[in-house]
């Protein structure tokens, strides 16, 4: 299995990093996108892929909730060190009306660099939105796409929107999230609406947590309380996807891991 998208250097993780050999062989994770969100992070992330070359593949970007926080050089910064990393994503970036306060212009400006780069050196690129999802149409439509796609990790936008991306290059990862009772929606457009040859799934650890009665690794919660998603939760996330889709486990992790390397590559 692939987790397409998660934060392994976060410190909720670390005990999760402790013992990640052990797990992922005994889970079958045999890769994970691990994505950045400020350019302090990104040192982190980088460390992780350099003890573990062959399970961690990094994503460096400027989440949209950080952006008041970006050096000014942010972004000389992400592109020396994607040239330095030839086996990295970009990511994770987006746009997003739900936090508050926000400035979506300030959001799609960094959000347009990213897309440049993602252009100009082909590399794959994951996408964050919430309640934006009309402005991030619109920008992917008016901008130079990455060659090989692009991620939208949580997708949890309509069908017809899960459609519009779909033709621009989208793939959409189902988070474990989407298996709680109450997201029977989002799980109808990922049963209905979103082509199968595009689908991945995610652990978005340490966040979105899975119904604990699916919980297989638990770690402790945060300090507000919160639970805390462990990584190795992603088996769970494979077979709730399995079900949704009526499809054996062996069907699905064939046709999630040629996905996966579809976007991302060997």
């Amino acid at each position: 299995m692939q987790d397409a998208h998660n934060h392994l250097h976060f410190a909720e993780l670390a005990p999760a990093r402790e013992t990640l050999s052990q797990w992922a062989e005994a889970t079958g994770i045999t890769r994970m996108i691990v994505n950045g969100t400020t350019v302090d992070d990104w040192p982190r992330v980088q460390q992780l892929a350099t003890n573990y070359p062959d399970l961690v593949r990094p994503a460096f970007g400027l989440h949209p909730w950080h952006i008041t926080s970006r050096p000014a050089n942010w972004l000389d910064q992400l592109e020396r060190l994607l040239q330095a990393t030839p086996q990295a994503s970009i990511g994770e970036c987006g746009l997003d009306r739900w936090i508050q306060p926000h400035d979506l212009d300030d959001q799609l400006h960094v959000f347009r660099a990213h897309l440049d780069l993602a252009h100009r050196l082909e590399r794959p690129l994951t996408i964050h939105c919430l309640k934006a999802w009309g402005p991030l149409v619109d920008t992917l439509r008016s901008n130079p796409l990455p060659p090989a796609g692009f991620l939208v990790h949580a997708f949890s936008g309509s069908a017809e929107t899960a459609k519009e991306l779909t033709k621009l290059g989208a793939y959409f990862s189902f988070s474990g999230y989407f298996l709680h009772p109450r997201k029977e929606s989002i799980r109808q457009t990922y049963r209905e609406a979103i082509p199968r040859d595009r689908i991945l799934i995610e652990t978005d650890a340490p966040s979105m947590p899975l119904p604990t009665d699916l919980v297989a690794y638990e770690l402790p919660p945060d300090t507000d309380g919160h639970p805390v998603n462990h990584p190795g939760n992603l088996i769970a996330v494979r077979n709730g996807l399995a079900d949704l889709l009526e499809l054996d486990h062996a069907e699905l992790d064939s046709l999630l891991e040629s996905n996966f390397t579809q976007l991302f590559g060997r």
